[in-house]
């Protein structure tokens, strides 16, 4: 099934918490609910985030108990302020939110309106597949035969409605029959790469081999690292990427080790509204994301520790060698090559 999909009117999720070790479906009937699995990561990723809040507001309008426009569209800007807190940083929640209102405002029926709420959120997700496999195409490209690729987080179909980011081009890259093998940094504080990207590589049988953060460096460095794939969750309009907690880091460590350091995300990522990531809010989460982590049984943390736990970082765009998107890759100088790519222009 997709990460997120609609079924009999009620928005349905594979709860990512419980993997690998348990494989749950989830149905939600309330924006609320829509919100709070948002936010408390039941799905998570850039992209399933957005096509999650787009039939959020499906489901707000068809729960809407308004008999004329103005009140449904009162309903649905109720329901957007819900969904655009539940997560900060992901540009693609609110551009989905967004989208969704925009599409509804053009009706005057009430019961029309609520058929094009629906029909915009399904177009969103359907859409979030074939753009994938488009990027996994065009990414493929810059993946030689027989690359070892270090991947940071999860990219996967899990991550959007199917097929992937990051991970699609490396999916890509092995049905194309290039031999490929993937390091897997397991991704703290959740360990989405342990838990996620380890769960879909497997299943994919795509070669790879789980490392701990802290020793990306040392495979950088020893040359057993040939490429670096990330996804994104927001980009800037200079080629700023925010992007999960620990990619500024790796693209650090690229750079001095001349190896090259790709992002891949849809256009809907890319925010030409901010100049730099400076102006990218930071999601902070819980401690007990930290805290809650155990070895042997045992917490690893003190009680009552004071924690620091950002979801995200923000890349320099000068650490970064290129923006794998569905309409072409973007090379510096990003001002100048991104801004076409999401107006609909190609490369």
């Amino acid at each position: 099934m997709r990460t997120v999909e609609w079924h009999e009117g009620r928005v349905r999720l594979i709860d990512q918490r419980l993997l690998p070790s348990e494989f749950r479906v989830v149905e939600l009937t309330e924006v609320e609910a829509v919100a709070r699995a948002i936010r408390e990561m039941v799905v998570r990723g850039a992209p399933a985030i957005g096509a999650t809040a787009g039939f959020g507001m499906a489901l707000a309008a068809l729960r809407s108990p308004a008999r004329d426009r103005e009140g449904v569209l009162r309903d649905l800007e109720r329901a957007a302020e819900i969904l655009r807190a539940a997560r900060p940083t992901a540009v693609n929640l609110a551009w989905a939110v967004e989208r969704v209102l925009r599409r509804v405002a053009e009706e005057r029926d009430p019961g029309r309106m609520r058929e094009a709420a629906l029909e915009e959120a399904q177009a969103i997700a359907d859409e979030d597949v074939a753009v994938n496999r488009r990027m996994g195409e065009i990414g493929a490209s810059v993946v030689p035969d027989g690359a070892t690729i270090l991947h940071h987080c999860n990219t996967g179909a899990l991550a959007t409605v199917d097929y992937g980011t990051a991970l699609g081009v490396i999916r890509a890259a092995h049905e194309q029959g290039k031999r490929v093998h993937v390091l897997v940094d397991e991704t703290r504080p959740r360990l989405q790469g342990a838990r996620l990207t380890a769960w879909e590589l497997q299943r994919l049988g795509i070669p790879f081999t789980l490392i701990a953060d802290n020793a990306a460096g040392h495979f950088m460095r020893t040359g057993q690292a040939d490429l670096v794939l990330v996804g994104a969750d927001r980009i800037a309009a200079n080629g700023d990427v925010a992007n999960k907690i620990g990619t500024y880091k790796l693209a650090v460590v690229a750079k001095e080790n001349g190896i090259p350091f790709y992002v891949v995300a849809p256009t809907s990522t890319v925010d030409l509204s901010l100049s730099t990531g400076e102006e990218i809010p930071i999601e902070e989460r819980p401690p007990e994301e930290v805290t809650a982590l155990t070895l042997m049984g045992k917490p690893v943390a003190p009680e009552g520790v004071p924690v620091a736990n950002p979801a995200f970082d923000v890349t320099p765009h000068r650490y970064v060698t290129g923006i794998v998107t569905e309409r072409g890759i973007a090379y510096p100088p990003f001002h100048l090559t991104l801004p076409p790519l999401v107006e609909g222009g190609t490369e």
